[in-house]
């Protein structure tokens, strides 16, 4: 917004150049996400605890969490100051904002739902109601995004890591893995918000890196010079990035260990929703290997433990899933399994844009 009013008055003042650039709007951004969540966490976690919205922890938890009497829903921090910060820094007459904006705020009123009745009815959404409703917007997402695309030509194309100029055409199929993907992506970043602040700085991570990504994938020069597709108005997607780490950095100040509150699905479901669109957007969906290594390692120590376990009648891999818990119940300190789980993070992160040189 602050963008369509000032850039126009450039010629009046030249400080409104400023407005022009994607990096000035997306640092700008960031910053007011981390302030708006700073200044307005106290009075929210006060309010969360007046209206007795409070976590509850199932009894098979480890004994750490079940000692725990922390508010939920704090996510709607995170969607506010992210969802001010993107109408103020953000183009909003581009689509790719047009359509994020939009699907952030369905996945946050989603999360939103599931989280009231957690705490109101001790019962979330039922499983099979919560995922229709994620599929059908999923779904939705991807069938605009593939048609409303600003080139017909990258409409079922991924880029491939590591080679030069090698793309996967998918063709009219490429609605169906991505909608696949998107799951994946949103579920395990769900699975993946059970520790004080574990979610919220591998969440921080990897918008740190496709802030990247879609910057250099809508910069003609970079792009070309680095065997990117080349995708105009993606780069403002890197406002978007970049706003998201953000807010999930100014959660950390509560959420970090000891935590103060909770994200709750209002929060992870449309922070996961972002990263999978991102990763759709900017056509880097493979590099989320990398990016967001740890989330699809989430996902996959859950997706491994039910077949087995309903394999083999009862067994399992893992002494509990998600992953992380598994390493409580092996006697680690949760605050050493955040920090290692986010060196991962960094580690995978940093691997994922060496690969935009070494292709």
């Amino acid at each position: 917004m602050l963008y369509l009013i000032f850039y126009p008055l450039k010629d009046i003042w030249i400080g409104f150049n400023l407005f022009r650039y994607i990096t000035f709007r997306a640092f700008c951004g960031s910053a007011l996400a981390i302030i708006l969540v700073l200044l307005l966490g106290k009075k929210t976690i006060n309010y969360l605890k007046k209206k007795n919205f409070i976590q509850p922890i199932k009894e098979f938890m480890p004994e750490g969490h079940l000692r725990k009497n922390i508010p939920t829903m704090g996510g709607i921090l995170i969607v506010l100051a992210s969802l001010v910060s993107f109408l103020l820094f953000a183009d909003i007459t581009n689509r790719y904002i047009i359509l994020g904006i939009l699907f952030f705020l369905a996945f946050a009123l989603l999360g939103f739902f599931d989280d009231y009745y957690k705490v109101k009815r001790k019962k979330g959404l039922d499983i099979k109601t919560k995922l229709i409703l994620q599929s059908i917007i999923s779904f939705l997402l991807i069938i605009l995004l593939y048609f409303w695309a600003e080139d017909r030509s990258l409409r079922g194309i991924t880029q491939v890591l590591f080679f030069k100029n090698i793309l996967l055409n998918f063709k009219s199929f490429y609605p169906i893995i991505a909608f696949i993907f998107m799951l994946i992506v949103s579920n395990g970043i769900n699975f993946t918000d059970g520790l004080d602040g574990l979610a919220a700085g591998l969440i921080a991570i990897c918008s740190g890196v496709y802030a990247v990504l879609t910057y250099c994938g809508g910069n003609f020069k970079i792009a070309n010079y680095l065997n990117l597709l080349y995708i105009k108005e993606v780069g403002e997607l890197s406002i978007f990035a970049l706003i998201l780490m953000g807010a999930c950095l100014g959660f950390l100040w509560f959420n970090a260990h000891p935590a103060q509150i909770f994200m709750g699905d209002v929060g992870s479901l449309p922070l996961g929703m972002m990263l999978g669109y991102l990763a759709l957007a900017s056509k880097q969906e493979i590099l989320f290997i990398f990016a967001g290594g740890v989330f699809l390692l989430e996902f996959l120590s859950v997706f491994l433990q039910v077949i087995y376990f309903r394999i083999t009648k009862g067994k399992r891999i893992f002494q509990m899933a998600p992953l992380h818990h598994h390493y409580e119940m092996k006697g680690e300190k949760e605050e050493k399994i955040v920090i290692r789980f986010w060196i991962i993070g960094v580690l995978l992160g940093m691997i994922a844009l060496a690969t935009l040189k070494i292709r």
